[in-house]
C-alpha cells in the first residue's frame, strides 16, 4: 500500500533555533537512506513555510478565488512530506515513528487513495 507520511510543525518546532533545524539535515539524510536501502521511500520533499503559500479556493463550483496564504490559519502547518510504499500500516507506522523530528512535531500517516 502506498502511504504519504505528512510532517507536521508546529510553533514549538518552528521556535527552534538555527542550530537545532540544521541538525536535523544529517538526521534526515539517514533516515531518507535507511528508507531508499528498504526500498519503500517513493519519493519527498521539504515544503517551505506556509507564509509562502497561495490558495485556490472554489466558490459557486465555477469562481475562483486566489488568496495569499495558508488554506487556513492555524498552530501547526505541513513542513514536508515523503511517499512510502509498504506491505500495511503496522510497517508505515514503523517508518513515521523513525523519522527524526523537532520538539513538538509529528508524523501524520495517510494512505492513497487508490485511482482507476
Amino acid at each position: 500500500m502506498e502511504y504519504v507520511l505528512l510532517i507536521v510543525a508546529t510553533e514549538e518546532a518552528a521556535a527552534a533555533s538555527e542550530e537545532q533545524q540544521r541538525a536535523q539535515w544529517p538526521r534526515h539524510d539517514g533516515y531518507l537512506r535507511e528508507l531508499t536501502a528498504a526500498g519503500v521511500v517513493r519519493g519527498g520533499r521539504p515544503l517551505r513555510g506556509p507564509e509562502t503559500a497561495t490558495t485556490v479556493r472554489s466558490r459557486d463550483g465555477a469562481d475562483r478565488l486566489v488568496t495569499d496564504g495558508p488554506y487556513a490559519e492555524a498552530k501547526e502547518h505541513l513542513a514536508g512530506y515523503c511517499e512510502i510504499e509498504v506491505a500495511d500500516l503496522d510497517e508505515a507506522l514503523h517508518w513515521a515513528k523513525r523519522m527524526p523530528l523537532l520538539p513538538g512535531g509529528a508524523v501524520e500517516v495517510r494512505p492513497v487513495q487508490p485511482v482507476g
